[in-house]
C-alpha cells in the first residue's frame, strides 16, 4: 500500500501532519525521543490490532455455532 493513500484521508489528520513535519531543525535527542514516541505509538497500535482481530474470531466462532 502507497504511503500517500493511507495519508491522504483527510485534511489536518495527526498521521499525515507527522508525516509533513520538518525533521531538519530537530538535535540527535530530539529524532532519539520522536523514535521513540513512534515506537511506542506502534506497539499501541499493533495491541489494538490484536484485540480488534481476536474479538473479530470470537464473534465469528460465537455465531458459526
Amino acid at each position: 500500500m502507497d504511503p500517500d493513500e493511507i495519508l491522504a484521508r483527510k485534511a489536518g489528520d495527526p498521521l499525515t501532519e507527522l508525516a509533513r513535519q520538518d525533521l531538519d531543525p530537530l538535535s540527535v535527542e530530539e529524532c532519539q525521543a520522536r523514535i521513540g514516541a513512534l515506537e511506542a505509538e506502534i506497539t499501541r497500535t499493533k495491541a489494538r490490532l490484536t484485540r480488534a482481530v481476536n474479538h473479530r474470531a470470537s464473534a465469528n466462532d460465537l455465531f458459526k455455532r
